[in-house]
């Protein structure tokens, strides 16, 4: 990804690049551009109608051929280098979608969104087994569901989400070296859940369980 677009990433997004094995950051940096992109959509949406419309211009471009996207756009252009498959990237816009579409955040509405929006780190790498894919996404629903927290302005939704992200019961044990940095982002995840919804680098605890996570693999 063009590297104005990673700039803008938050710091343990950058970390989470930064601990994967080579082959995989384009990817993960695709996704996280295009993560970034759909959640300014639906903070900023005054309209609902008009939100659904934007991320509606998302699914279209990902499920046409890349030569038929429109070129000049770093987080698309990205996407069609490092995706190949983009069913998993537009299940990240209809996790998106759901929040937009549901007044009320239902514990159903929580767990369908954090469903989505793992499902294109599931996919992150493409050789790998089903148990490695299952604890890609358990890592990336509790990522998921800790910055939807930390970013919520309603102190009731925020409760709600901390307590779906605490009872996320997938596997937690493995953290293969290839894939650290999203065994980063998990290990802050649960650290930010458990302090109630912080900001996942918050205070100066964070800095160290990336490192443990980085250095030891746990």
């Amino acid at each position: 990804m063009h590297l104005s677009e990673t700039e803008e990433l938050p710091a343990e997004q950058k970390l989470a690049i930064a601990h994967c094995a080579p082959a995989i950051r384009g990817r993960l940096a695709a996704f996280f551009g295009l993560d970034r992109r759909l959640g300014r959509i639906v903070a900023n949406a005054g309209e609902p109608m008009l939100a659904q419309m934007r991320l509606a211009w998302w699914r279209d471009q990902l499920a046409q051929p890349p030569e038929q996207r429109p070129g000049g756009d770093a987080v698309l252009d990205a996407i069609a280098v490092e995706w190949v498959d983009p069913d998993p990237l537009i299940a990240l816009v209809d996790a998106w979608e759901v929040l937009v579409t549901h007044e009320e955040l239902a514990q159903a509405t929580i767990q369908d969104f954090a469903e989505g929006r793992a499902t294109p780190l599931g996919h992150l790498d493409a050789g790998a087994g089903e148990a490695l894919r299952r604890r890609l996404q358990s890592a990336g629903r509790r990522w998921g569901l800790a910055d939807a927290a930390a970013h919520t302005s309603s102190n009731e939704e925020r409760l709600q989400i901390v307590a779906a992200g605490l009872a996320e019961d997938g596997p937690k044990n493995g953290r293969p070296r290839h894939v650290r940095g999203i065994m980063i982002l998990e290990a802050l995840a649960i650290r930010a859940l458990r302090r109630g919804g912080y900001p996942l680098m918050e205070g100066r605890g964070a800095a160290l369980v990336a490192l443990r996570v980085g250095l030891l693999g746990r």
